[in-house]
């Protein structure tokens, strides 16, 4: 299986819909050389199947997140040069399994090899992604990888307690629950 190929299956995609997602994920989760291939093209930012490609990445790390390991520092480095909404949210989506499973008692292959750099990079975006104009969802889920990373990096916690006060005000009311719980936790550390 090649990189054409898997542009040619994403190019085909269609619509967002779930069922078109997770056939393409799939194939993936069935051809692993793929993964390879997939991770390059959620990165080629400028190309609209970029979007496509991280809908698919998010789905296929859904079953095996311990897959991403060999590509943490590529997706680390890339994670903030993501603009397309459609791209951040995942990208969003699977900072957070990152962080559950590096602040999980059980052991993984992510937690063992991820690093402070990468860590420092994910946190990085994450707040990037707090300070910009980014849909709710996005800012969801990185409410949650920064309050996961935070229980190991003193100073994240203060620094998204602030972000959190500064915004709920003016933010949605998706926003506001979700930063009301997100508080919430934090306090209660």
């Amino acid at each position: 299986m090649t990189k054409n190929f898997l542009l040619q299956q994403l190019n085909n995609l269609g619509p967002a819909l779930r069922v078109n997602r997770l056939q393409v994920s799939n194939l993936v989760l069935e051809n692993p050389e793929l993964l390879k291939f997939l991770i390059e093209i959620v990165f080629e930012v400028d190309n609209k199947l970029s979007v496509k490609a991280a809908w698919v990445l998010e789905y296929v790390l859904t079953e095996k997140l311990d897959w991403i390991a060999p590509y943490l520092e590529e997706f680390t480095l890339n994670i903030g040069k993501l603009y397309f909404g459609s791209a951040v949210r995942p990208a969003a989506k699977i900072c957070g399994f990152i962080a559950k499973a590096y602040t999980s008692k059980n052991n993984s292959i992510v937690k063992e090899t991820l690093t402070k750099k990468q860590i420092d990079r994910i946190i990085e975006a994450g707040f990037d992604w707090m300070i910009s104009q980014h849909k709710v969802a996005v800012k969801a889920y990185t409410m949650t990888t920064l309050f996961l990373l935070g229980k190991n990096y003193d100073w994240v916690h203060p620094e998204l307690q602030l972000i959190l006060q500064q915004n709920i005000t003016k933010e949605s009311a998706a926003y506001k629950a979700r930063g009301k719980i997100t508080l919430g936790l934090i306090n209660k550390q």
